[in-house]
């Protein structure tokens, strides 16, 4: 079975900085894109930032400049790097990927829990 974990989520004042990390395990044959979501009290799940398999990121021109996304192949996770953070961000994070199984074609789209982030003005 595989799984994402996410954590490093807190409580932080605007302007602070948290980083997330999102680590896959379980029976991995290899990962395409790995990515961060979010959402908000009352709203629908966004797209925060990407990372593909080779290396190229996508991110919300939201989080643009403020955000960095990285990933540890070796380690099968993906990082969240959150600064100059604003009340506006406050949100549940889902981590993302599309993970292949051994001895199964495609990739499966699997999620994580959910990390919560808050940030205080």
């Amino acid at each position: 079975q595989v799984q994402l974990v996410e954590s490093g989520g807190g409580l932080v004042q605007s302007g602070g900085s948290l980083r997330l990390s999102c680590a896959a395990s379980g029976s991995i044959f290899s990962i395409n894109d790995m990515g961060w979501y979010r959402q908000a009290p009352g709203k629908e799940r966004e797209f925060v930032a990407n990372v593909r398999n080779g290396g190229v990121t996508d991110y919300a021109v939201s989080v643009k400049g403020r955000f960095t996304i990285s990933r540890d192949t070796i380690k099968n996770t993906v990082y969240l790097q959150m600064n100059s953070l604003k009340p506006e961000d406050t949100a549940v994070y889902y981590c993302n990927a599309g993970i292949g199984i051994p001895h199964s074609s495609g990739y499966r789209d699997i999620w994580g829990q959910g990390t919560l982030v808050t940030v205080s003005s």
